[in-house]
């Protein structure tokens, strides 16, 4: 199994944050990532919570992916599952509420797990695992970038209110 774990300090207290990761429906507006999602389950956001998204990678094609709500501690922790092609992957969202330069701030880490659940899984993660790590990182990254620029958008159209 590998890991690949970013974090970053996102302008706005956690409980902003977290409605933005518990929404699955602004995931695809969060990105900038023309694309589009499905829920695949009634109710609420929890444990339990299933969707599909269909995200516009940087190449230009599209991205299918599922993922399971496993875990949900509002607004500290959300653990999510995601299905591969020969290889199962975790994402958990960490915040923690800290205060930066006399401000309400969110450290956010993202962890990816993944976990090779085909014999071809474990020989695609032995010859590539230091190219698709840095690949993972980028996309962690990105995703992080995206969530604090949401946040700032966000507490911006709050404050003009």
């Amino acid at each position: 199994m590998s890991t690949v774990s970013v974090t970053e300090f996102i302008e706005a207290h956690a409980v902003d944050v977290w409605r933005l990761l518990a929404d699955p429906r602004l995931r695809t507006a969060r990105t900038g990532a023309a694309g589009t999602v499905e829920l695949l389950t009634d109710g609420g956001f929890g444990p339990g919570t299933a969707w599909r998204e269909t995200r516009r990678q940087p190449d230009g094609s599209a991205l299918v992916e599922e993922f399971l709500v496993v875990e949900a501690e509002p607004p500290r922790r959300l653990v999510l599952n995601s299905p591969g092609a020969g290889v199962d992957y975790q994402i958990t969202w960490t915040l923690r509420e800290v205060e930066r330069r006399g401000r309400g701030c969110t450290e956010v880490t993202v962890a990816q797990e993944a976990a090779p659940t085909r014999p071809y899984g474990r020989v695609v993660a032995l010859l590539l695992g230091g190219l698709a790590a840095r690949a993972v990182e980028g996309a962690l990254r990105r995703d992080l970038a995206d969530l604090a620029a949401a946040a700032a958008a966000t507490a911006g159209s709050a404050e003009a209110a």
